[in-house]
């Protein structure tokens, strides 16, 4: 289910929780969104949009 809140959690995350946030908020499978940057920064500019994402996504407060 999506969530409402686009945040970085604290677990189940890989590097900083970015293709986490996304996939999370937006309902689809990790392993897509992971796949998706990987791609974009093979034929674009995925790093730069990643370090942006895990600058302005902020990270999830502890409950």
């Amino acid at each position: 289910m999506a969530s409402s809140r686009l945040v970085r959690p604290r677990s189940r995350k890989i590097i900083a929780g970015v293709c986490a946030a996304l996939s999370d908020r937006f309902g689809l499978p990790r392993w897509l969104v992971r796949l998706g940057f990987v791609l974009f920064g093979l034929f674009g500019v995925g790093e730069i949009v990643y370090i942006a994402l895990w600058i302005i996504i902020p990270k999830e407060q502890p409950v």
